[in-house]
């Protein structure tokens, strides 16, 4: 099924809602009141309340020191972001599960053969950040940071109801595939998925990151960056999907849909093959 692209004007809205500069004096009493509707947790947050300029910034925080300790286990494979698990399994013929009775190809969307070729097969997870969430992603693995490509596409919102509706939503969606070289354990694809407002989707070695989609078109930047399990890779400032695939006979990822999980907790672990 075919469908257009929401309308710019809903994006747009959405999009000056988080952007609008709150007056200092305002800002932590609409955080509180922000979090008590959403049942975000502030108190992670790393500065104070009235540091966040703008409810986007707020949703891009980073957290204090501590507050979600890395899995320790040398083996394991960590949750890369804050969220509820959509959909986890194997990419069967390149078939990863949007949502109950939904599909989309791998090639789609990492809109890369050769990529999609060698994750063919492999284990996924879908998570999806609610506004309650922290925002920023990360490594799930040890690996060298290879490339960002950026795909321009549509801002459709990606909640579950919307999901289990629209054909290939995340594939669709403007989004940036960020692969990882995991050495033995092979490529990894971390894909942001945008949403409804989410226009800018900051990278962390990227710094031009945030105005791609004004260029309306495709970018790569090619890199050699040593990442640890838990290395900030990009951050969303609202909610919206990201999708992990790794080469098939590598990994085991753990998690049922429905799950609530969160950024350093362990999802999987290195070398237990299914």
């Amino acid at each position: 099924m075919e469908f257009r692209k929401p309308g710019p004007v809903y994006s747009a809205l959405v999009g000056l809602t988080a952007r609008r500069r709150l007056p200092v004096p305002l800002r932590s009493a609409a955080y509180r009141a922000f979090a008590r509707a959403t049942g975000a947790d502030l108190d992670e947050a790393e500065l104070d309340l009235r540091a966040y300029s703008s409810l986007g910034d707020l949703f891009a925080r980073r957290l204090r020191p501590g507050a979600r300790p890395i899995d320790p286990a040398h083996d394991a494979i960590i949750t890369p972001c804050d969220g509820v698990i959509a959909a986890r399994g194997k990419a069967v013929d390149g078939a990863l599960i949007q949502a109950k009775g939904k599909q989309y190809q791998l090639e789609d969307l990492v809109v890369d053969d050769e990529l999609a070729a060698r994750l063919r097969g492999g284990d996924y997870a879908t998570i999806y950040l609610s506004p309650r969430d922290y925002h920023r992603v990360h490594s799930p693995i040890d690996a060298r940071l290879v490339r960002y490509d950026y795909v321009p596409g549509a801002l459709w919102p990606v909640n579950p109801i919307v999901a289990a509706r629209r054909d290939r939503l995340l594939s669709r969606n403007e989004r940036v595939v960020i692969v990882l070289d995991a050495g033995r354990f092979g490529r990894v694809a971390v894909v942001m998925v945008g949403a409804a407002g989410v226009g800018n989707i900051k990278l962390e070695h990227a710094a031009e990151s945030a105005t791609w989609r004004h260029a309306g078109e495709r970018r790569r930047i090619e890199l050699d960056v040593p990442i640890e399990r838990g290395d900030e890779l990009g951050a969303f400032r609202l909610g919206s999907t990201v999708v992990m695939i790794f080469e098939p006979g590598r990994i085991a990822l753990d998690g049922d849909a429905g799950q609530v999980v969160r950024f350093g907790q362990r999802m999987g672990r290195i070398g237990g093959f299914s």
